[in-house]
Protein backbone atom coordinates (compact mmCIF):
# COMPACT_ATOMS: atom_id res chain seq x y z
CA UNK A 1 0.00 0.00 0.00
CA UNK A 2 1.37 3.31 -0.99
CA UNK A 3 2.24 5.42 1.81
CA UNK A 4 -0.07 8.75 2.28
CA UNK A 5 2.49 11.93 1.14
CA UNK A 6 3.54 14.31 3.68
CA UNK A 7 1.94 17.99 3.37
CA UNK A 8 3.88 20.73 2.80
CA UNK A 9 3.90 24.19 1.97
CA UNK A 10 3.81 25.34 -1.53
CA UNK A 11 6.93 28.06 -0.27
CA UNK A 12 8.97 25.07 1.81
CA UNK A 13 9.38 23.14 -1.26
CA UNK A 14 9.84 25.47 -4.32
CA UNK A 15 11.21 29.54 -3.73
CA UNK A 16 8.92 31.85 -4.50
CA UNK A 17 10.04 34.33 -7.02
CA UNK A 18 13.34 34.08 -6.68
CA UNK A 19 16.01 36.85 -7.13
CA UNK A 20 18.50 36.66 -10.43
CA UNK A 21 21.81 35.92 -8.37
CA UNK A 22 24.48 38.16 -8.24
CA UNK A 23 26.58 35.79 -9.96
CA UNK A 24 24.68 35.62 -12.84
CA UNK A 25 27.27 35.39 -15.22
CA UNK A 26 25.62 37.64 -17.76
CA UNK A 27 26.62 40.24 -19.94
CA UNK A 28 24.65 43.49 -21.59
CA UNK A 29 25.22 41.42 -25.13
CA UNK A 30 24.25 37.90 -24.07
CA UNK A 31 21.08 36.65 -25.68
CA UNK A 32 18.38 35.38 -23.31
CA UNK A 33 14.89 34.19 -23.00
CA UNK A 34 11.65 36.37 -22.70
CA UNK A 35 8.00 35.84 -22.20
CA UNK A 36 5.61 38.23 -22.48
CA UNK A 37 2.41 37.09 -20.94
CA UNK A 38 0.98 37.03 -24.51
CA UNK A 39 3.39 33.98 -25.41
CA UNK A 40 1.91 31.89 -22.64
CA UNK A 41 -1.18 29.91 -24.31
CA UNK A 42 -3.68 29.66 -21.37
CA UNK A 43 -5.95 26.52 -23.08
CA UNK A 44 -2.53 24.20 -23.67
CA UNK A 45 -0.72 25.90 -20.66
CA UNK A 46 2.49 26.00 -22.76
CA UNK A 47 4.94 28.93 -24.08
CA UNK A 48 4.11 28.81 -27.92
CA UNK A 49 6.25 32.28 -28.94
CA UNK A 50 9.70 31.19 -28.45
CA UNK A 51 11.70 34.84 -28.09
CA UNK A 52 14.95 35.85 -26.92
CA UNK A 53 16.06 39.52 -26.47
CA UNK A 54 19.85 41.06 -25.38
CA UNK A 55 19.92 40.86 -21.51
CA UNK A 56 20.93 45.02 -21.50
CA UNK A 57 17.54 44.96 -22.55
CA UNK A 58 15.25 43.36 -19.66
CA UNK A 59 17.84 43.36 -16.50
CA UNK A 60 15.57 45.77 -15.47
CA UNK A 61 11.48 46.23 -15.40
CA UNK A 62 11.30 42.16 -16.06
CA UNK A 63 10.73 39.24 -14.40
CA UNK A 64 13.56 37.10 -14.32
CA UNK A 65 13.71 33.10 -14.53
CA UNK A 66 15.59 29.90 -14.87
CA UNK A 67 15.41 26.67 -16.85
CA UNK A 68 12.89 24.90 -15.58
CA UNK A 69 10.89 27.18 -13.44
CA UNK A 70 7.25 27.64 -13.01
CA UNK A 71 5.41 30.32 -14.66
CA UNK A 72 2.05 31.20 -12.93
CA UNK A 73 -0.03 34.49 -14.25
CA UNK A 74 -0.79 36.19 -10.89
CA UNK A 75 -3.32 38.92 -12.47
CA UNK A 76 -7.16 38.98 -13.23
CA UNK A 77 -8.02 37.66 -15.99
CA UNK A 78 -4.61 36.29 -17.04
CA UNK A 79 -4.86 33.87 -13.27
CA UNK A 80 -8.32 32.54 -13.55
CA UNK A 81 -8.12 31.38 -17.50
CA UNK A 82 -5.00 29.68 -16.31
CA UNK A 83 -2.23 30.58 -17.98
CA UNK A 84 0.79 28.68 -16.47
CA UNK A 85 3.38 27.51 -18.06
CA UNK A 86 7.34 25.52 -17.23
CA UNK A 87 10.26 27.19 -18.78
CA UNK A 88 12.30 25.44 -21.11
CA UNK A 89 14.61 25.86 -24.16
CA UNK A 90 15.70 29.52 -23.39
CA UNK A 91 18.20 31.05 -24.24
CA UNK A 92 21.33 30.14 -22.16
CA UNK A 93 19.32 29.04 -19.76
CA UNK A 94 17.97 32.73 -18.47
CA UNK A 95 14.45 33.81 -18.77
CA UNK A 96 12.84 37.32 -18.25
CA UNK A 97 9.24 38.11 -18.80
CA UNK A 98 6.19 39.94 -17.57
CA UNK A 99 6.54 41.29 -13.66
CA UNK A 100 2.36 39.53 -13.52
CA UNK A 101 4.11 36.18 -13.47
CA UNK A 102 4.87 34.37 -10.36
CA UNK A 103 7.97 32.55 -10.66
CA UNK A 104 8.32 28.60 -8.75
CA UNK A 105 12.12 27.20 -8.62
CA UNK A 106 10.97 23.78 -7.19
CA UNK A 107 13.85 22.06 -4.72
CA UNK A 108 15.09 18.67 -4.47
CA UNK A 109 11.67 17.39 -3.22
CA UNK A 110 9.64 18.18 -6.45
CA UNK A 111 9.41 18.02 -10.00
CA UNK A 112 8.48 21.13 -11.52
CA UNK A 113 5.83 19.49 -13.20
CA UNK A 114 4.35 18.12 -9.93
CA UNK A 115 4.18 22.50 -8.98
CA UNK A 116 3.17 23.11 -12.38
CA UNK A 117 -0.32 20.57 -12.39
CA UNK A 118 -1.00 21.66 -9.19
CA UNK A 119 -1.02 25.41 -10.14
CA UNK A 120 -2.96 23.75 -13.06
CA UNK A 121 -6.02 22.41 -10.82
CA UNK A 122 -9.67 24.52 -11.06
CA UNK A 123 -9.51 24.06 -7.28
CA UNK A 124 -6.54 26.29 -6.51
CA UNK A 125 -7.31 28.91 -9.14
CA UNK A 126 -10.41 28.92 -7.01
CA UNK A 127 -8.68 29.22 -3.89
CA UNK A 128 -6.39 32.06 -5.54
CA UNK A 129 -9.45 34.15 -6.98
CA UNK A 130 -10.45 34.50 -3.38
CA UNK A 131 -7.13 35.52 -2.32
CA UNK A 132 -7.14 38.44 -4.91
CA UNK A 133 -5.69 41.83 -3.51
CA UNK A 134 -5.72 45.15 -6.02
CA UNK A 135 -8.56 46.92 -7.18
CA UNK A 136 -10.64 46.23 -10.18
CA UNK A 137 -9.23 45.19 -13.26
CA UNK A 138 -6.16 44.68 -11.61
CA UNK A 139 -6.39 42.31 -8.86
CA UNK A 140 -3.81 39.95 -8.15
CA UNK A 141 -2.83 36.34 -6.65
CA UNK A 142 -0.69 37.48 -3.62
CA UNK A 143 2.96 35.71 -3.14
CA UNK A 144 1.51 35.10 1.03
CA UNK A 145 -1.12 33.07 -0.64
CA UNK A 146 1.15 31.17 -2.45
CA UNK A 147 3.98 30.74 -0.13
CA UNK A 148 1.49 29.11 2.80
CA UNK A 149 -0.55 27.18 0.24
CA UNK A 150 -0.61 23.25 1.33
CA UNK A 151 0.71 20.84 -1.37
CA UNK A 152 1.13 17.06 -0.86
CA UNK A 153 4.60 15.75 -1.28
CA UNK A 154 5.26 11.88 -2.03
CA UNK A 155 8.48 10.25 -3.32
CA UNK A 156 10.10 11.58 -6.13
CA UNK A 157 9.44 7.74 -7.96
CA UNK A 158 5.54 8.81 -7.09
CA UNK A 159 5.49 11.78 -8.75
CA UNK A 160 6.82 10.95 -11.90
CA UNK A 161 4.29 7.96 -12.20
CA UNK A 162 1.65 10.55 -11.64
CA UNK A 163 2.85 13.45 -14.06
CA UNK A 164 3.03 10.14 -16.58
CA UNK A 165 -0.42 10.20 -15.95
CA UNK A 166 -1.21 13.38 -15.95
CA UNK A 167 0.97 13.52 -19.53
CA UNK A 168 -1.26 11.67 -21.19
CA UNK A 169 -4.63 12.34 -19.94
CA UNK A 170 -3.65 15.89 -20.61
CA UNK A 171 -2.20 15.16 -24.52
CA UNK A 172 -5.51 13.71 -25.31
CA UNK A 173 -7.53 17.29 -24.00
CA UNK A 174 -5.17 19.07 -26.35
CA UNK A 175 -5.73 16.35 -29.40
CA UNK A 176 -10.10 16.97 -28.80
CA UNK A 177 -9.19 20.90 -28.64
CA UNK A 178 -7.36 20.74 -31.67
CA UNK A 179 -9.65 18.62 -33.64
CA UNK A 180 -12.28 21.88 -32.74
CA UNK A 181 -10.05 24.40 -33.15
CA UNK A 182 -9.70 23.17 -36.95
CA UNK A 183 -13.53 23.26 -37.00
CA UNK A 184 -12.88 27.13 -36.05
CA UNK A 185 -10.26 27.64 -38.50
CA UNK A 186 -12.60 25.92 -41.21
CA UNK A 187 -15.10 28.01 -40.57
CA UNK A 188 -12.79 31.21 -41.43
CA UNK A 189 -11.19 29.65 -44.26
CA UNK A 190 -14.92 29.12 -45.74
CA UNK A 191 -15.98 32.91 -45.32
CA UNK A 192 -12.20 34.48 -47.01
CA UNK A 193 -13.21 31.62 -49.47
CA UNK A 194 -17.09 33.18 -49.75
CA UNK A 195 -15.89 36.82 -49.16
CA UNK A 196 -12.39 37.49 -49.75
CA UNK A 197 -9.93 39.42 -47.53
CA UNK A 198 -11.41 41.13 -45.03
CA UNK A 199 -8.97 43.88 -44.76
CA UNK A 200 -8.17 43.90 -48.66
CA UNK A 201 -11.80 43.77 -50.05
CA UNK A 202 -10.50 41.92 -52.79
CA UNK A 203 -13.81 41.57 -54.35
CA UNK A 204 -15.33 45.24 -54.26
CA UNK A 205 -18.37 44.90 -51.82
CA UNK A 206 -19.60 47.80 -50.30
CA UNK A 207 -18.36 48.80 -47.39
CA UNK A 208 -19.60 50.62 -44.10
CA UNK A 209 -18.88 52.31 -40.85
CA UNK A 210 -20.29 49.40 -38.06
CA UNK A 211 -21.90 51.88 -36.28
CA UNK A 212 -24.34 52.15 -39.19
CA UNK A 213 -25.41 48.53 -39.53
CA UNK A 214 -26.20 48.32 -35.80
CA UNK A 215 -29.56 49.34 -34.15
CA UNK A 216 -27.40 49.56 -30.76
CA UNK A 217 -24.27 48.49 -29.02
CA UNK A 218 -25.65 47.46 -25.40
CA UNK A 219 -23.61 46.58 -22.16
CA UNK A 220 -24.77 45.70 -18.73
CA UNK A 221 -23.01 46.42 -15.41
CA UNK A 222 -20.94 44.19 -13.14
CA UNK A 223 -21.84 44.30 -9.30
CA UNK A 224 -19.75 42.70 -6.49
CA UNK A 225 -21.30 39.02 -7.36
CA UNK A 226 -21.06 35.54 -5.39
CA UNK A 227 -18.10 33.66 -6.47
CA UNK A 228 -19.69 30.90 -7.27
CA UNK A 229 -21.99 28.86 -10.13
CA UNK A 230 -25.83 30.26 -9.75
CA UNK A 231 -29.23 27.71 -8.81
CA UNK A 232 -31.29 27.64 -11.22
CA UNK A 233 -33.46 30.09 -9.83
CA UNK A 234 -30.70 32.83 -9.62
CA UNK A 235 -29.36 35.26 -11.85
CA UNK A 236 -25.57 35.53 -13.26
CA UNK A 237 -23.48 37.70 -14.63
CA UNK A 238 -20.61 36.73 -17.18
CA UNK A 239 -16.95 36.66 -16.45
CA UNK A 240 -14.99 38.30 -18.54
CA UNK A 241 -13.25 34.81 -19.51
CA UNK A 242 -17.08 33.95 -21.14
CA UNK A 243 -15.80 34.55 -24.42
CA UNK A 244 -12.57 33.13 -26.07
CA UNK A 245 -11.62 32.05 -28.98
CA UNK A 246 -14.61 33.07 -30.78
CA UNK A 247 -16.81 31.24 -28.88
CA UNK A 248 -19.08 31.53 -25.74
CA UNK A 249 -18.99 29.47 -22.47
CA UNK A 250 -21.80 30.52 -19.88
CA UNK A 251 -20.15 28.52 -17.62
CA UNK A 252 -17.64 31.14 -16.58
CA UNK A 253 -20.37 33.42 -14.87
CA UNK A 254 -20.32 35.04 -10.89
CA UNK A 255 -23.86 34.84 -9.18
CA UNK A 256 -26.15 38.04 -8.36
CA UNK A 257 -26.33 38.84 -5.01
CA UNK A 258 -30.49 38.17 -3.96
CA UNK A 259 -30.18 41.90 -2.54
CA UNK A 260 -29.31 43.47 -7.23
CA UNK A 261 -32.52 43.09 -8.78
CA UNK A 262 -31.41 42.04 -12.62
CA UNK A 263 -31.87 44.42 -15.16
CA UNK A 264 -33.90 42.46 -17.69
CA UNK A 265 -32.55 44.31 -21.02
CA UNK A 266 -29.24 43.00 -20.16
CA UNK A 267 -30.41 39.66 -20.84
CA UNK A 268 -28.48 37.16 -23.04
CA UNK A 269 -30.32 35.79 -25.38
CA UNK A 270 -30.09 33.32 -28.44
CA UNK A 271 -28.81 34.57 -31.34
CA UNK A 272 -27.05 37.31 -29.37
CA UNK A 273 -23.66 38.31 -31.11
CA UNK A 274 -21.24 39.59 -27.96
CA UNK A 275 -17.58 41.42 -28.22
CA UNK A 276 -15.26 42.11 -25.40
CA UNK A 277 -14.38 45.79 -25.28
CA UNK A 278 -11.90 45.18 -22.35
CA UNK A 279 -9.49 42.36 -21.95
CA UNK A 280 -6.12 41.62 -22.38
CA UNK A 281 -4.08 43.08 -25.33
CA UNK A 282 -4.65 39.38 -27.29
CA UNK A 283 -8.28 39.16 -26.94
CA UNK A 284 -9.79 42.53 -26.52
CA UNK A 285 -12.31 42.56 -29.40
CA UNK A 286 -12.89 38.86 -28.98
CA UNK A 287 -16.73 38.28 -30.51
CA UNK A 288 -18.78 35.20 -29.30
CA UNK A 289 -21.77 34.26 -31.01
CA UNK A 290 -24.69 33.11 -28.60
CA UNK A 291 -25.71 29.84 -30.15
CA UNK A 292 -27.65 28.71 -26.87
CA UNK A 293 -28.39 30.26 -23.41
CA UNK A 294 -29.97 28.50 -20.10
CA UNK A 295 -31.42 31.64 -19.64
CA UNK A 296 -31.25 34.22 -16.59
CA UNK A 297 -27.53 35.34 -17.25
CA UNK A 298 -26.82 39.16 -17.31
CA UNK A 299 -24.29 40.97 -19.51
CA UNK A 300 -21.20 42.89 -17.61
CA UNK A 301 -19.75 46.43 -17.76
CA UNK A 302 -16.94 45.03 -19.80
CA UNK A 303 -18.82 43.24 -22.77
CA UNK A 304 -20.51 44.43 -25.55
CA UNK A 305 -23.67 43.18 -27.58
CA UNK A 306 -23.63 44.01 -31.04
CA UNK A 307 -27.59 44.34 -32.62
CA UNK A 308 -27.71 44.67 -36.16
CA UNK A 309 -30.56 46.51 -37.63
CA UNK A 310 -32.89 44.29 -39.64
CA UNK A 311 -32.92 46.54 -42.64
CA UNK A 312 -28.85 46.93 -42.46
CA UNK A 313 -28.38 43.79 -44.54
CA UNK A 314 -26.12 42.33 -42.26
CA UNK A 315 -26.61 38.80 -41.04
CA UNK A 316 -25.36 38.52 -37.38
CA UNK A 317 -23.15 34.80 -38.33
CA UNK A 318 -21.53 36.78 -41.26
CA UNK A 319 -20.51 39.85 -38.84
CA UNK A 320 -19.24 37.24 -36.13
CA UNK A 321 -16.95 35.81 -38.55
CA UNK A 322 -16.04 39.02 -40.45
CA UNK A 323 -15.19 40.09 -36.42
CA UNK A 324 -12.89 36.88 -36.13
CA UNK A 325 -10.89 37.48 -39.42
CA UNK A 326 -7.36 37.78 -38.35
CA UNK A 327 -7.40 41.41 -40.22
CA UNK A 328 -10.20 42.28 -38.21
CA UNK A 329 -9.20 41.63 -34.66
CA UNK A 330 -5.68 43.28 -35.74
CA UNK A 331 -7.86 46.45 -36.74
CA UNK A 332 -9.72 45.93 -33.01
CA UNK A 333 -6.43 45.49 -31.21
CA UNK A 334 -5.56 49.40 -32.85
CA UNK A 335 -9.20 50.72 -31.44
CA UNK A 336 -7.87 49.73 -28.27
CA UNK A 337 -6.47 52.18 -25.72
CA UNK A 338 -4.81 51.79 -22.25
CA UNK A 339 -1.52 49.39 -21.55
CA UNK A 340 -1.40 45.85 -20.99
CA UNK A 341 -1.10 46.53 -17.30
CA UNK A 342 -4.51 48.77 -17.16
CA UNK A 343 -5.87 46.06 -19.65
CA UNK A 344 -6.77 47.71 -23.23
CA UNK A 345 -10.49 48.93 -23.61
CA UNK A 346 -12.30 49.84 -27.00
CA UNK A 347 -15.50 52.59 -26.50
CA UNK A 348 -18.49 52.46 -28.34
CA UNK A 349 -17.57 56.02 -30.29
CA UNK A 350 -14.10 53.84 -31.90
CA UNK A 351 -15.75 50.66 -32.13
CA UNK A 352 -18.97 52.67 -34.27
CA UNK A 353 -16.33 53.69 -36.69
CA UNK A 354 -14.85 50.25 -37.75
CA UNK A 355 -15.01 49.91 -41.44
CA UNK A 356 -16.71 46.41 -42.70
CA UNK A 357 -17.76 44.72 -45.97
CA UNK A 358 -21.21 43.96 -46.52
CA UNK A 359 -21.92 41.04 -49.00
CA UNK A 360 -24.98 40.56 -50.46
CA UNK A 361 -27.49 39.46 -47.95
CA UNK A 362 -28.17 35.98 -50.45
CA UNK A 363 -24.55 34.74 -49.79
CA UNK A 364 -24.30 35.72 -45.99
CA UNK A 365 -27.53 33.47 -45.55
CA UNK A 366 -25.61 31.06 -47.57
CA UNK A 367 -22.48 31.08 -45.20
CA UNK A 368 -24.61 31.47 -42.05
CA UNK A 369 -26.13 27.60 -43.58
CA UNK A 370 -22.33 26.41 -43.13
CA UNK A 371 -21.76 28.23 -40.21
CA UNK A 372 -24.98 26.20 -38.45
CA UNK A 373 -23.55 22.70 -39.92
CA UNK A 374 -19.74 23.29 -38.69
CA UNK A 375 -21.80 24.38 -35.03
CA UNK A 376 -23.60 20.47 -35.31
CA UNK A 377 -20.02 19.38 -35.42
CA UNK A 378 -18.61 21.26 -33.04
CA UNK A 379 -20.71 20.50 -30.39
CA UNK A 380 -19.93 16.77 -30.94
CA UNK A 381 -16.80 17.38 -30.51
CA UNK A 382 -17.47 19.55 -27.45
CA UNK A 383 -18.63 16.63 -25.74
CA UNK A 384 -15.80 14.88 -26.34
CA UNK A 385 -13.72 17.28 -25.52
CA UNK A 386 -15.50 17.96 -21.89
CA UNK A 387 -15.11 14.23 -21.53
CA UNK A 388 -11.65 14.08 -21.92
CA UNK A 389 -11.57 17.54 -19.46
CA UNK A 390 -13.49 16.06 -16.81
CA UNK A 391 -11.16 12.93 -16.91
CA UNK A 392 -8.21 15.22 -16.65
CA UNK A 393 -9.58 17.44 -14.08
CA UNK A 394 -10.89 14.24 -11.91
CA UNK A 395 -6.91 12.88 -12.12
CA UNK A 396 -5.81 16.22 -11.27
CA UNK A 397 -8.10 16.85 -7.83
CA UNK A 398 -7.38 12.85 -6.95
CA UNK A 399 -3.62 13.31 -7.28
CA UNK A 400 -3.89 16.82 -5.15
CA UNK A 401 -6.75 15.20 -2.88
CA UNK A 402 -6.23 17.50 0.38
CA UNK A 403 -5.55 15.65 3.44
Amino acid sequence: MTPAPRIALLGEVCDINPRLPKSHGLQDDCEVGFVPMAAVNEVSGTIEQRLTRRFAEVKKGYTSFAEDDVLFAKITPCMENGKAAIARGLAGGRGFGSTEFHVLRAKESVLPEWLYYFVRQQRFRREARRSFTGTAGQQRVPAAFMARTAIPVPALAEQRRMVDLLSCAEGIVRLRREARKKTGQLLLAIHADMFGDAAANSKGWPVAMLGDVLASIDSGKSPRCHDRPRAPDEWGVLRLSALKNGAYDESEHKTLPEKEVPDVRSEIRRGDLLLSRKNTPELVGTPAYVWETQGRILLPDLIFRLCPRAEAGVHPLYLWALLMAPAMRRRLRLMASGTAASMPNISKARLRTLPIMVAPLAQQQAFAGHATALHAISLQQQAALANAEATFEALLARTFVPS
